[in-house]
C-alpha cells in the first residue's frame, strides 16, 4: 500500500469515528463523519445530528473557516448536490477551496449516487472514492436498504445454544448467552429505530424492550408488538412503561374496549389485515417503513421468528451462540416446517465475532446496496 492510501485510510477511520457519534441521532438520514486535513494535521471534524440540520461536511467546514482553503476532506458518504431541507454539500465544499475529496462510498441513494461526485470533479477538484468503503458500508446498510425499498432493514437477532436451542421449553425464559453478549444486544437496541417482537415473549418473559445504553438518541426506540387477538396484559411492564413508544399490531378492531384501554394507556394500536390467520407481517414491515423506521431489530420467540423467515422479511441475522448443549425438548430458534428447506436463502457476506466465551454469526439475506422487487 502506498504512504498517500495509508495516510487516506488513517484519516478516513477518523471520520468513520465521528460518523458513529451520529448513531441513533441522523436517522432518517444516513450516518455520516468527515474531517477536514491540511499540511498533514487535522483542521475540523464533524457528524451529522439530524436535528442540528448541518450535514458533517458543514459542520466541519464551518469549524474550519478559511483554514479549509487547500485541504483535504475525507467524508464517509458521497457529498450531496441537492437541495433538501439543507443547500448542496458539493457547492460549499467548492466555495470554501477546498483541493481533494476523499469518500468512502457512494450516496446509496439512487437518485443521487455518482451525481455529487461528478459535480465536485468538474469543478477541478481531485476525487478518491472507496477508501475503507466495507466499513462505511456496513454503517449505512439500513439508510440504504430504506431509501431503495421504503422498508427497514430487518435484523433477526437471537441467542441459542451449538444445537440450535433457544429455550428449555415453550413460554419459558432460559438465559443461554454470557454477559459480553447481553451488553451487545443493548448496542443494538441502540441502533435500531424500532424493536419488533410477538405477544409470546410478551407473555413469557414480561420484558420492557428498552434501550438501556444511556447514549442519546434523536427519538425513543419504537417498541412494536405483533398480537393478533390483542392479548397485551395491562399490566405488561411495556404497558406500564409506554409513553406513545408502544405500538401494538393487530387484526383485531381498534375500536373494541381492550383496544381503547391500551391507547388511554399511552399504546397506540394499529390494525393490520389478517394472512392465514396472522397479522401481515409484511403490513407491518410497509408501515414501518412509512414511520421512517430505517433500522428494525426483531427479538422474538419460534413462532414469530418463523414466520417472519417465511414470509420473507428478514434481512440480517446476528446469533449469539453459546457454548452448550441444550438437549432434547428445547425450543427451535424458528418454527418452520421442514419442506421451507428446500427454498431457505442462505446467509451471505458472514462475520464470525468472539464476544468472551460466546461466538457471534452475523450476515445478510439480502444485500442492501442492491434494490430488490417490492414484495406486497
Amino acid at each position: 500500500m502506498s504512504t498517500t492510501a495509508n495516510k487516506d485510510e488513517r484519516w478516513m477511520q477518523c471520520a468513520l469515528v465521528d460518523a458513529l457519534q451520529g448513531v441513533a441521532r441522523a436517522h432518517p438520514n444516513p450516518i455520516v463523519g468527515a474531517v477536514l486535513v491540511k499540511n498533514g494535521k487535522l483542521v475540523a471534524r464533524g457528524f451529522h445530528d439530524y436535528d442540528r440540520r448541518d450535514h458533517a461536511e458543514i459542520v466541519a467546514l464551518k469549524q474550519a473557516g478559511k483554514k479549509a482553503r487547500g485541504s483535504t476532506l475525507y467524508v464517509t458518504l458521497e457529498p450531496c448536490c441537492n437541495t433538501g431541507r439543507t443547500g448542496p454539500c458539493t457547492d460549499a465544499i467548492i466555495a470554501a477551496g477546498v483541493k481533494r475529496v476523499v469518500a468512502a462510498i457512494h450516496d446509496p441513494n439512487p437518485a443521487v449516487s455518482g451525481k455529487g461526485l461528478a459535480r465536485l470533479r468538474r469543478a477541478g477538484l481531485s476525487v478518491t472514492l472507496g477508501v475503507c468503503e466495507d466499513e462505511a458500508r456496513h454503517w449505512n446498510a439500513d439508510f440504504a436498504w430504506w431509501i431503495r425499498t421504503g422498508r427497514p432493514l430487518v435484523t433477526l437477532k437471537s441467542a441459542l445454544t451449538l444445537d440450535g436451542q433457544i429455550a428449555q421449553k415453550a413460554g419459558s425464559a432460559t438465559q443461554i448467552s454470557g454477559e459480553r453478549s447481553r451488553y451487545s444486544v443493548q448496542r443494538l437496541r441502540h441502533e435500531a429505530d424500532a424493536l419488533l417482537t410477538g405477544i409470546g415473549t410478551v407473555l413469557a418473559d414480561d420484558p420492557r424492550l428498552s434501550d438501556r445504553t444511556g447514549r442519546p438518541r434523536r427519538r425513543r426506540l419504537l417498541r412494536a408488538i405483533v398480537d393478533s387477538r390483542l392479548r397485551l396484559p395491562g399490566r405488561s411492564k411495556i404497558v406500564k412503561s409506554a409513553d406513545h413508544d408502544v405500538v401494538v399490531f393487530t387484526t383485531q378492531s381498534i375500536r373494541s374496549p381492550k383496544a381503547r384501554a391500551l391507547e388511554r394507556a399511552g399504546v397506540e394500536v394499529f390494525h393490520v389485515a389478517a394472512r392465514r390467520g396472522h397479522a401481515d407481517l409484511r403490513a407491518v414491515i410497509r408501515e414501518l417503513g412509512k414511520r421512517e423506521m430505517l433500522n428494525v431489530l426483531l427479538e422474538a420467540g419460534a413462532g414469530l421468528n418463523g414466520a417472519a423467515l417465511q414470509a420473507g422479511i428478514v434481512d440480517k441475522m446476528i446469533l449469539f451462540y453459546a457454548p452448550k448443549i441444550m438437549g432434547t425438548g428445547g425450543v427451535p430458534v424458528a418454527r418452520i416446517p421442514s419442506s421451507w428447506f428446500a427454498k431457505s436463502p442462505a446467509l451471505k457476506n458472514l462475520r464470525l465475532t468472539e464476544y468472551g466465551a460466546d461466538f457471534v454469526v452475523e450476515g445478510y439475506f439480502h444485500d442492501p446496496y442492491k434494490q430488490h422487487r417490492k414484495r406486497s
